[in-house]
């Protein structure tokens, strides 16, 4: 579905990715996981358009991606929840639903997006004529995940979703991810919550200093001496 060839990429003269490859098959969760400042968001914001490869090439469903604006990724099917949410906190949530939508043309389209959104998250339906700024940190991340939906994404990239959260909150979150991929919608999730990711991913990727050091399924780097030393201090 996603195939990222020897991508790299510049903050004007420095470099912060070195030819990275990944692919994210079809009804796959694929984790990238590393310490702040690996590289890691700029990886995302390059697959939604926000950032150019210097050289490489990002192909989806096999169109050259990088090619193309960020409105016309979204409307190709990949959505990103970008780290810190991004909501407009004096709408509320439904305005902000809504406007996860506006993409999608018909009226009758865009209604069944909300309610697959309700269905999932149903304490955004009891919320949804509350301001965005007054829901709790948790229930500002569902918005921010049910906004992407509302995109009718194929792939869902998701920037550090667990990030302030009470980590009561984060199984949740992680549950909501592998209820996603059920339902046929794949997931690029960048976290620091490695043994979590890990847990629910099918494949990850180790990320450092723009570089991937690491990869296999999420199981075999649990198992992984190299990355249990250096991520989960065992």
């Amino acid at each position: 579905m996603l195939e990222l060839e020897q991508v790299s990429v510049f903050y004007g003269d420095v470099q912060v990715l070195f030819g990275v490859s990944l692919e994210v098959q079809k009804n796959e969760i694929v984790a990238i996981v590393g310490s702040n400042g690996a590289g890691k968001s700029t990886l995302l914001k390059t697959i939604s358009g926000v950032l150019r490869p210097r050289s490489g090439s990002i192909r989806f469903l096999g169109e050259e991606l990088h090619l193309l604006s960020s409105f016309n990724i979204v409307r190709r099917g990949v959505a990103q929840i970008i780290e810190g949410r991004g909501l407009f906190p004096s709408m509320n949530v439904y305005e902000n639903l809504l406007l996860g939508g506006h993409c999608i043309r018909d009226k009758k389209k865009r209604e069944s997006l909300l309610e697959g959104v309700f269905d999932a998250m149903s304490i955004l339906k009891q919320r949804q004529f509350q301001s965005a700024g007054l829901l709790s940190g948790g229930e500002q991340q569902l918005l921010a995940i049910g906004r992407g939906l509302m995109s009718n994404p194929k792939l869902l990239m998701l920037d550090e979703p667990t990030l302030g959260l009470a980590p009561k909150l984060i199984p949740e979150i992680f549950n909501l991810i592998k209820d996603l991929r059920e339902k046929g919608v794949s997931i690029l999730v960048v976290e620091q919550n490695v043994r979590e990711s890990l847990q629910v991913a099918d494949k990850a990727c180790v990320l450092r200093e723009g570089r991937i050091v690491l990869s296999g399924s999420g199981d075999s780097l649990l198992k992984s001496s190299e990355l249990r030393e250096a991520y989960l201090g065992a």
